[in-house]
């Protein structure tokens, strides 16, 4: 038991230092490690997770969404630049495997309909 707590409470560091880098960098996006490192320290330690979900990292990538209220326009069109751009590599890079090019079309055409549709979007809370 002592290994698996180790080991979610070093995702949740690499995923808080990924979001990290990922919410200055435009190409890598915070979304997504921050939810893992959320996850983990959820599963590891109560005192990470209090401690995590009181920076202002969470507070402004992720509180919302894990509440339920959902996305900021600004951040949902964040994240579907990042990943068509990131998707558009990898299709660039299959142009000798078709079935793959497809499944990456179908993954971003699902992608882009659920951060639309999917995720409820709420006006920017002023600062």
């Amino acid at each position: 038991m002592k290994i698996k707590k180790i080991l979610y409470i070093t995702l949740g560091c690499i995923g808080v230092g990924l979001g990290a880098v990922g919410a200055v960098v435009p190409l890598l996006p915070a979304f997504p490690f921050l939810l893992m490192a959320t996850f983990c320290f959820a599963k590891s330690s109560e005192r990470l997770y209090n401690w995590f979900i009181n920076t202002k990292l969470y507070k402004k990538n992720l509180e919302s969404y894990v509440q339920g209220r959902g996305m900021t326009w600004a951040t949902k069109i964040r994240i579907m630049l990042t990943v068509t751009l990131l998707m558009s590599i990898g299709f660039i890079m299959m142009s000798r495997v078709p079935v793959g090019r497809i499944v990456l079309a179908c993954v971003w055409a699902f992608h882009i309909i659920y951060f639309i549709y999917g995720v409820k979007t709420i006006q920017p809370e002023i600062e």
